[in-house]
This record gives C-alpha cells, structure tokens and sequence, in this order.
C-alpha cells in the first residue's frame, strides 16, 4: 500500500500549533509504508478548516476508501468500538458485565449485545441480505469495500495517539483486519436501533416462565394480563401518565433523540428558491456521532454534509440543487406477535390447531474476568418464523403461563440504506429525491424534509414501514395487543395466525414484500414552507393535514409538542405580514432559543402567579424578570426547566384542539394546587442542590461530551420547554461538577440556500467538532463557535475549498 501526502498552505493556525507540540491535526501523522505496483484505490483528500474532509476520486471503490481513510483519523476510537461490537467480541475485551450504551435505543450488558449479535452471525443474516433481492447494490459495495480498506490502511500506516483506545488490546485484532462484513453487520446494527435494537436484552434474558417469574405485568394497580375488551378498558384506567411515557421511551418513541427541519419554499423565500434548516438531535457521545464530509467523483457525484460513524454515504447534507435533513419518525418498525402456549414452555399454537415450538438458539461468548482470564460463557435466545422471542414484563409482554412474545422487524430484513442515501446524493430536485427514497426501499427510522433549486419544500416519512393496515390490525389484535396499541399505538397481533391471516401484507410498489409501498405513506410538497420536530406525519404545514394512513406510521388530529410549536412559530412570525425568509432568518432561528412552552404559560400573567402562591419571592423574581429564552446569558432558565419537568399531566384550561393544533393546549391553571407544588417542587431542589437562582444559563449548562472543556452551550429542554435547539444531560462523564453537562441533542446543524447563478451557501455548525481526540485543535473548534452562535461556512466549491485548504492529502492502497 502506498500513501503520500502533501502540506497546503497557508497552514492555519491550529494546524501549526498541533505541529509544535508533536500532535496531529489531520490525517497522515505517520510515515508512509512501501509503494505497491498497482493499488486498487486512489483518493484526494483536502481537510479545510475545522477538519472537513474533502475526499475526490474516480470511481466509487475509490471514494469509500477516501472515506474510510478521513473518518479513521477523526473517529477511530469510535469507529473502533462500533467494529467491536459488530463483530460481537465487546466482553472479550471490555468484560461481560461493561455496559453498552449507544445513547439512541440499545443499553444492554456487552454480554449481552455480544449474544445477540453472535447469533446474527451464527445465522449468517448479513450473509444472505447481501445476496438478496433486499441487499445492496453493486455500487454500494463497492463504496463499502472501499470504505474498509480505507480503515485498514489508516489502521496500518498511523499511531493511534486518542488516549480512549490508544493502549486497547482489540486494536491489533482490527489492524488491517476490518472487513466489509464487519462494516455491513454495523449497518444492519443501525438499522434495527428503533426495532430489535430497543430489545437487546428482553431478546437475551428470554426464558420461559418459572413460579418466581409468571411474566406478569409490572405495572402497579395491573396485577393481571386482560383477557376482555372490558379488561383492557379497567387495565388503562391505572397507567399514569408516567408509566404511558416510560413504555413509549421503551418502545424507541423517545422524541429527545430526534431532530427538527424546516424547508422553506419559493413563494417564502427571499431568494425564490428553497432553503432548509435541518438540525438532528443525536448523542455527543458514541456510536451515533456524526462526522462531515464532501464526496466527489468529478462529472457524476458530488453531496456533501454529514454521516454516522460508519456509514460511507452522506446521511445528511446537500449537493448543488436539493438538500435535505431527516427527523425521527413516529412509524414502528416491527410488531410484536403473541403465541398462545401450550402449558407453560416454548410449545405453542399455530395454523389449523399444529403445535410448534420456538428455536431455541444456543450461542457461544468469549468474556474476559478482572483477571484477565478467558472464559466460554453459554446464552440461550428463542425463535419463531416471525424472529426474536422478548420477555418484557414492564412493555406487556411477558412470557407468561399462558402466551410469550416474538418480534417481526422490518428493518431486520433489507440491508439498503446505503444504497438509499447514496443515490438521494444524486437528486436533482425533491421529487427525483424521494423516487430516488423510495427506490432504495432502505430509509430506516426516520423522515425527510428537503427544498431544492426550483423552490419546491417536501415533507415525507417514505421510511421502512411494516405492511399492516389498520384492518388487519383490528382483525389480528389481541386483547393484551389492544391495551399495547392503546397506550403506545403499537398493536400486538395474533401469533397463531402470524403466517396467515395476520401476516403482513404487500404492495406492488415496494422494493420488497412486507413493507409499505410509497403511495400508503404521507408526503407533500409545497411552494411555501414545510416541517417536522419529530412529531407524526399529520401536519407538516398549518394549512395541511395528511390523514387516513395506517396507524402504525403515527396518529393523526393528535396534540403537537411544545418543540414542534416553536419550530412551526419561527416561521409563522417571519412571514406574518406578508414577510420572507431570508437565508440570514432562516439559521437565526437555531439561535434565537426562544421557549415556547414559557410564551404560552406567560400569558396573562399565569407563570408569574403560580410562582407568587409558592411565596419564594427571591427566585419568582428572578423568574418574572427572565427574557424568556435559553441563550447562555440567560437568567431563570433553569428554575422554568425545572418547573416544566414537574408539571401533572393536564396543566392547561383550554385542552387540545385538532382544529387549532398550534396554540392548543394553552392557559396555564395558576390556581392549581398541583401546579403550584410543581413550582414549589423546583425552587426547592434548586436549593438543595446548591444551584443559585441568579446564575446565568451557560454558567450551568456546558459542554460535556469527553474531552470537552466546560463550553457554554444554549438552548434546552425540547418537548415539554419548547426549545427548538433541543439539548440535554445523559450518563455524562465529562463537566459533571455542573448544573447541566449536555450530552446530547444538536448535532450537525445545516442551513443551506440556493441562489442564482447555481450558487449554494451552505453554512454548518457540528456542535461536538470533527475529531474526538481532545488533543485535536479540531476537537473543540466548532463548539466553541455553537457557543457563540456562529456558523462555518461550508466550503463548496473548488475555489471556497483551496481558499480555506489546511492540507492536501494522497492516498492510495
């Protein structure tokens, strides 16, 4: 393999001062190794500031070698792990009982993860995808195996210097051993994130019921499974509020871990073509990173933007007419089956009155003791046609005396989201960019929210979907099923007949059987505006309503979240009186931090009073003199969140309205003795903890994903706040002597407009920076500016890219 490198200049600042203490600013830290007569892949790699790569070849191999090759040296550590666990080798390494946590869906022991990924393996389920009518396509495994050889060559040629893995043992297994399987059971792991991802261990810890555990359900005041309608109705009557949101979040249905976009169309637009404000919100920390990257094959591909760690394809971004971000559906992916059983064991009833028994899958795990010792530690999982047998008491589907559960999951059948996001990188407007979706057949859990040249915005949740009408819900549902479908809108259907009658259905215009077809899902494209902050499909615009789809994709006429409020009244108050979206108010509003949710309640002087009938006069009047925002001079922030965190579930006199789902609900009860103690409740455990009244927002809430110094960060609490720049604080490791050390929320931040002449500004913010090492200068950089409110202005074109080079890169392997 062969690798040279050339220096650009001017060298920036960063770079120079990395040099001087012997730290490494961007790829190609090591010397090279000896040439190879005929090398398969060649790439360009130019790193402009803040460490963005800008990877150039010839053919598509070549291009996911570049790929692999930049991401490597920004994220190894990261990518490393994700190798890791794909290959299902956590606890031979880490130990068994290390927890693994992607900070999306899966928190499971790594003995855990690695059982059910060794039984992936041991069935060969990538294996046979990859050769299957749902597997990808030739180019994507070109950009696949690209990719990988890409990492292996980082691997082979470059010291590891990341304190978090520099010493790890697992990297002389992956040194220049990383294969394309590896890479595409990572893709199938991400896939499945909001499916069988969500139940890694329910999955693993599966067992048949003992007389210390019949299954029941954990839920207090439900002693019993419902076996009647009139059950079911009795059951529902004693979940909280809480206990609703907790089996929602259990389900995968957390809106933190979402996003919001807005796409603003021609006759909205000061410009008269499209713009967008995309703005996910995903972990600091872990295997969903994103990292950002321009590919280029000149004449036939150029997209830039950003991807997860692990994914070749560009995930979010822009080429030079559409460009698009994507948000957290509210569609499942998967439905649970229950079986009746035949006395209490893994026998159950099936078609025409057959007894059949669940597989039961014995696998094998290497774990690593606190003495270094290795050690063979047997797990067992159980199978039916359908897939994975759960036992989850706390979601209603234990494995009882009387029936046990099994998951069909959509996403767990098809390996073409590379394929899908690759050749959306194609699109020439937002049309060609959803048949090119649909084509795919591979948009796993998420929505799409695009504007293009012309000034067209699309809505569209056009992901993997299973085929289940709300017919044949309603035919197949069982009476646990129903009270399942009730509290969380997932139905469970009927087992017996889960290769008959209540076997998913099929549309002629799928790219697969079992899968919606593209004209049972909701899209629109519009001339003004459209948007989405994870909420269903029903309204991506004031004036529209997308209604009569399935209910498994997500409930219509139902009540939008405070976040989604505020997304929507950024817009609705930049074009009040006949004004325009400009590209400059379009990305101020990730930065304008207004909280809706503390508008609303300020009405009529609501807030203000519930804080009064507490009689804490310091901190009320530090509330009352809050400019209402979540800017990092903010003051009272803190106290609102804490507040809002509290609040019983019907806070509000004027209850949801459909017909007027932006300003409903709204009131607050300020005479309401639960309200009331909610306040009380937070100004009581901001002093116990020590917090002052008076401290500014961003002295309390700071960066805190590893690594990173104490960074004032702003925005906040999404849903129930209203902050459209949504953050938050989970397992954090780092700042944590602080109020609020963020941990996750906005992510790659994007704000791109079409102007004439085929220009595209492009202005990008990734909150976390590029690379993760902490010695990087690229590694705080960014968050830094996210601090400030700033931008970075995206080099696009060749001229923006030599004007801000930091360095030149070949690499050949």
């Amino acid at each position: 393999m062969r690798r040279s490198h050339v220096l650009a200049l001017p060298v920036v600042a960063a770079l120079v001062a990395g040099l001087m203490t012997g730290q490494s600013a961007g790829p190609g830290s090591a010397a090279g190794v000896p040439d190879r007569a005929e090398p398969q892949y060649a790439a360009t790699i130019k790193i402009t500031r803040h460490g963005i790569p800008h990877i150039t070849a010839d053919d598509f191999g070549s291009l996911g070698f570049g790929s692999g090759y930049a991401v490597a040296d920004a994220a190894i550590c990261n990518l490393a792990d994700t190798l890791l666990t794909a290959r299902g080798i956590r606890s031979r390494y880490l130990g068994p009982d290390g927890r693994y946590a992607d900070g999306v869906s899966m928190d499971a022991s790594n003995l855990q993860v690695d059982a059910f990924v060794t039984d992936l393996r041991n069935r060969q389920v990538v294996e046979k995808l990859l050769t299957s009518p749902a597997g990808p396509t030739a180019r994507a495994q070109q950009l696949v195996t690209g990719y990988v050889a890409g990492v292996n060559e980082w691997l082979e040629t470059n010291e590891v210097s990341d304190p978090a893995c520099a010493a790890a043992p697992y990297l002389d297994e992956l040194r220049g051993t990383v294969t394309s399987l590896d890479l595409w059971y990572g893709v199938y792991l991400a896939n499945v994130l909001a499916s069988s991802g969500v139940f890694v261990k329910e999955i693993v810890t599966a067992s048949p019921p003992s007389p210390g555990d019949l299954g029941l359900p954990e839920i207090p005041g439900l002693p019993s499974l419902p076996k009647t309608k009139a059950d079911v109705d009795e059951a529902l009557a004693q979940i909280s509020p809480a206990e609703r949101e907790e089996l929602l979040r259990s389900l995968g249905q957390d809106s933190d871990f979402g996003s919001n976009a807005t796409a603003i169309g021609g006759d909205a637009s000061s410009t008269g073509s499209g713009m967008i404000l995309g703005n996910p919100h995903f972990p600091w920390q872990g295997r969903y990173k994103f990292t950002q990257q321009h590919l280029t094959i000149p004449g036939q591909y150029d997209v830039a933007g950003a991807s997860l760690v692990g994914s070749p394809a560009v995930n979010i971004g822009w080429n030079n007419n559409v460009a698009w971000s994507h948000t957290v559906s509210t569609a499942y992916r998967f439905t649970p089956y229950e079986y009746t059983t035949v006395g209490p064991g893994t026998s159950y009833l099936s078609l025409n009155g057959l007894v059949k028994k669940a597989e039961r899958r014995v696998v094998e795990v290497t774990v690593r003791r606190p003495s270094g010792a290795l050690e063979t530690v047997t797990e067992d999982l159980y199978r039916t046609p359908q897939g994975y047998v759960i036992d989850s008491p706390s979601q209603f589907m234990g494995w009882s005396p009387i029936s046990f559960w099994a998951v069909r999951d959509a996403n767990a059948e098809h390996l073409r989201t590379i394929d899908t996001f690759l050749d959306m990188g194609s699109a020439t407007d937002v049309r060609d960019l959803l048949r090119r979706q649909d084509a795919g057949g591979g948009m796993p859990w998420v929505n799409t929210i695009a504007a293009d040249r012309s000034g067209n915005a699309l809505y569209a949740d056009h992901s993997v979907v299973p085929h289940l009408t709300n017919d044949k819900s309603n035919l197949c549902t069982t009476p646990v099923g129903l009270l399942l479908k009730s509290v969380a809108g997932l139905p469970g259907l009927n087992g017996t007949l889960a290769d008959g009658l209540c076997k998913w259905g099929s549309d002629a215009d799928a790219q697969r059987p079992g899968i919606l077809g593209p004209k049972r899902l909701p899209d629109v494209v519009r001339r003004d505006w459209v948007y989405n902050a994870n909420d269903s499909f029903w309204l991506p615009n004031p004036a529209t309503r997308l209604e009569g789809y399935p209910d498994i994709i997500g409930c219509e006429r139902c009540v939008r979240t405070m976040r989604t409020r505020m997304v929507a009244q950024y817009v609705i108050d930049r074009l009040a009186g006949g004004g325009k979206e400009t590209p400059t108010s379009l990305r101020g509003h990730e930065h304008d931090n207004r909280v809706r949710a503390a508008e609303v309640m300020r009405a009529d002087g609501a807030l203000d009073a519930v804080c009064a009938r507490t009689g804490e006069t310091q901190a009320c009047a530090v509330l009352k003199a809050w400019d209402g925002r979540s800017d990092i001079d903010s003051v009272g922030t803190h106290i609102f969140e804490e507040f809002v965190r509290r609040l019983p579930a019907s806070p509000w006199k004027v209850p949801f309205n459909a017909s007027d789902p932006l300003n409903t609900p709204r009131g607050l009860k300020s005479t309401d003795a639960n309200v009331v103690k909610a306040m009380k409740d937070a100004i009581a455990s901001l002093r116990s903890r020590g917090v002052p009244f008076d401290a500014a927002w961003g002295d309390l809430q700071v960066a805190g994903d590893r690594g990173a110094p104490p960074i004032p960060i702003g925005g906040g609490e999404g849903d129930n706040a209203g902050n459209a720049n949504a953050v938050g604080s989970r397992n954090a490791t780092t700042n944590t002597d602080r109020y609020k050390p963020i941990t996750y929320g906005s992510s790659h931040i994007q704000a791109v407009s079409f102007h004439a002449g085929g220009v595209v500004d492009a202005r990008t913010i990734l909150t976390y920076s590029q690379y993760e090492d902490p010695a990087s200068p690229w590694s705080s950089d960014q968050t830094q500016l996210f601090s400030q409110e700033k931008w970075v202005r995206f080099a696009w074109t060749p001229a923006q890219i030599e004007q801000d080079l930091v360095r030149t890169l070949q690499v050949t392997g």
